[in-house]
């Protein structure tokens, strides 16, 4: 089964290299202005254009207004809108029906029941995103570094497309694909030497343990 590799919070050129590099499907850039990996729209036009035919280019949004969305796609043209926030199916509708762009919806898990959560987005939302749950206190709805278990996964319905987020990284991500079997797995903090700031060399180190672990599975 192939699987979907997002880099997100990307912010730089040699981070967006090393992510296309690595093979990265999925790139994403955060407009979420309390977080240290905040582009602004005109810089997330420019950096996008190398993943431009390369990989689909994701503009992260938390509660974003009408106002601010029309700048975002405006300026850079995403393939794809991740709504990170508190927005309901019908905010998620509203969202796909103004700019016809393919819209994921984060939600937040810490527990099975967490995952009911899901339902009222299925026919709605085009894929979805399970985060951990951020710590107490984070402003940041993701990106926290924290992981949940995994295990409870393993009783999401199996037409659900989803990526695994939070927490992951390269001495982690076997465990993760062994237990979850993602459709799609998310990284952003994991490959970053300090907050916001992405390391080219933790990238291909991800992408070496992702793998490592594929084909460790196969064999």
């Amino acid at each position: 089964m192939a699987l979907d590799i997002k880099i997100c919070g990307l912010k730089t050129d040699g981070a967006m290299a090393a992510a296309l590099a690595g093979g990265a499907s999925h790139v994403g850039v955060i407009f979420f202005a309390k977080s240290p990996r905040y582009v602004e729209p005109a810089e997330a036009g420019r950096l996008r254009e190398a993943a431009r035919g390369n990989a689909t280019a994701v503009a992260v949004t938390v509660d974003a207004g009408d106002a601010f969305l029309d700048e975002i796609i405006a300026q850079m043209q995403p393939d794809m809108l991740q709504l990170h926030g508190a927005e309901t199916p019908d905010r998620v509708a509203e969202v796909k029906a103004r700019y016809g762009v393919p819209v994921m919806k984060a939600l937040s898990v810490s527990e099975a029941a967490d995952l009911e959560r899901v339902k009222p987005f299925i026919g709605i939302g085009d894929r979805f995103l399970f985060d951990a749950k951020p710590p107490k206190g984070s402003e940041l709805p993701g990106g926290n570094g924290v992981a949940f278990d995994w295990h409870i996964l393993a009783g999401l319905d199996g037409s659900v497309d989803y990526m695994l987020s939070g927490g992951l990284n390269a001495a982690n991500i076997g465990d993760a694909l062994r237990l979850a079997d993602p459709p799609g797995i998310d990284i952003s903090s994991g490959v970053e030497s300090a907050p916001g700031v992405k390391d080219p060399a933790l990238i291909e180190q991800f992408f070496r343990a992702v793998r490592t672990a594929r084909n460790t599975r196969a064999a």
